[in-house]
């Protein structure tokens, strides 16, 4: 039997209706529901990851998926009195004494279309935004982690009512169904191919939307640091989640003449942060690690050298051809691309001439080049020296540019996201505005500047 979608939706809407300005409480509690609900169920969450990717590191599940969630909480939580507080507008001289602010609105229903692979943050991160931001939400998780999925359906109604929160089980046809609903906003994180079809979708009923891409995240390795150090930032960014992450950074740009002695700190950083190999993330699927050794022997059979530590570690490729498979897709896995360029303007240039990233990581400490990167690129984040760090500030907006995605969210970027930002004008008791009604007077139109 086919699940109705629109008597979900309408549940939803009648909700927001009658309540369209939900007080601080109402959302600070909504808010401490979605912690409790995280917080005590860990174990289980674990569990359900765990068995939808086969193997999964537990630490890395508490750290993305879980303390994630929690830290997300307690910032709105912290802040949301603030953000819901109407701004100051500034008001033209010759409209005083008028008055204007700037009042943030709920929008009303908002959709999330998550993803597989961080089933739960990503799951409840624009959640948590939407509930700051006074609204109601549906969710429709991914069908390719099954057990999450389930776990979120079951949890969910122990702690929400349906018109706070529901929560869609199924498959490809319903997300298709499930985006073509009149959200006030939807959010879709996935693939760009998937993004285009929710985003046609979407437009039939005018819906803005939020779109999380990917695409190819450069880091971009300068003489001036230490090989070391940027190795071991970028081995910790490709080997959390096996690679399985938007902003896990997709290639490595270096200056030739330093591309053997990074890849040996690379090498050195594989062995020492993955030395178990059979400890680690696996990929999602057969289907997924099938695309992966594709990737690799492809690389190889075109004479790549490739350096591979185990079947689920991050494996360098050297200097691979620009039309194989690992070149012209993201790879969302542990396969990393070791690419030498004559000098950081070539990198630059070879960067600029693909779609905008994501995430664009630079190791360096030159002032100079730092400046010319944040004037002369286009990235959702610009990143110095680190890796996936910036996802953990909520201060910062995540989002994409271009190709790797529109829109971005979290802390009070996603609060304002999820709201109408109304503008509000306030006419004063005695005003000389009447003096700017017909008939226009020439004296008082050069007075004014309009002359």
């Amino acid at each position: 039997m086919t699940r109705d979608l629109t008597g979900d939706f309408q549940t939803q809407r009648q909700a927001a209706d009658q309540q369209p300005y939900p007080t601080l409480k109402i959302r600070r509690d909504r808010l401490a529901r979605l912690a409790r609900m995280t917080k005590h169920h860990q174990l289980d969450i674990i569990r359900a990851i765990q068995t939808d990717f086969g193997q999964r590191s537990d630490v890395e599940i508490r750290i993305a998926e879980i303390s994630a969630v929690l830290h997300a909480i307690r910032y709105a939580r912290r802040h949301l009195w603030r953000w819901m507080r109407p701004g100051m507008a500034s008001m033209p001289l010759r409209l005083l004494p008028a008055r204007a602010r700037i009042a943030p609105q709920p929008l009303g229903v908002i959709g999330v279309m998550s993803p597989w692979n961080y089933p739960w943050s990503l799951a409840l991160m624009p959640i948590v935004d939407a509930f700051a931001a006074g609204n109601v939400a549906m969710l429709k998780p991914s069908e390719h982690t099954a057990n999450t999925s389930a776990l979120l359906k079951r949890l969910v109604p122990q702690y929400f009512t349906p018109e706070e929160l529901c929560v869609v089980e199924g498959g490809v046809e319903m997300a298709r169904r499930f985006s073509e609903l009149p959200f006030d906003h939807l959010v879709f994180t996935g693939s760009g191919a998937v993004g285009r079809q929710v985003a046609q979708a979407a437009a039939r009923n005018l819906t803005p939307t939020t779109l999380e891409l990917g695409g190819k995240s450069p880091a971009m390795v300068a003489s001036d640091v230490d090989l070391d150090q940027a190795a071991a930032a970028i081995i910790f960014g490709k080997g959390m989640n096996a690679g399985q992450t938007c902003i896990a950074p997709d290639y490595v740009l270096v200056e030739s003449r330093h591309l053997s002695a990074l890849v040996t700190a690379l090498s050195n950083a594989i062995v020492q942060q993955r030395p178990n190999d059979h400890a680690v993330t696996h990929a999602i699927n057969t289907t997924h690690q099938d695309r992966l050794d594709h990737m690799l022997q492809e690389a190889r059979d075109h004479g790549c050298r490739i350096i591979d530590h185990g079947a689920h570690a991050p494996a360098l490729i050297i200097d691979p051809h620009q039309e194989l498979q690992v070149m012209r897709e993201e790879i969302f896995g542990r396969c990393l691309p070791i690419i030498g360029v004559s000098d950081m303007a070539a990198a630059v240039s070879y960067v600029n001439a693909r779609p905008h990233p994501l995430a664009l990581y630079a190791f360096t400490h030159d002032k100079g080049l730092q400046q010319q990167l944040l004037r002369t690129t286009h990235s959702g984040a610009l990143v110095f020296n680190a890796t996936l760090l910036h996802h953990a500030v909520p201060s910062l907006p995540f989002g994409g540019v271009g190709e790797s995605g529109m829109g971005a969210y979290h802390g009070r970027h996603g609060f304002e996201r999820f709201s109408h930002l109304r503008g509000v004008f306030y006419q004063a008791k005695r005003t000389p505005s009447h003096m700017l009604y017909p008939p226009y007077r020439r004296w008082l139109m050069k007075l004014i500047g309009l002359g």
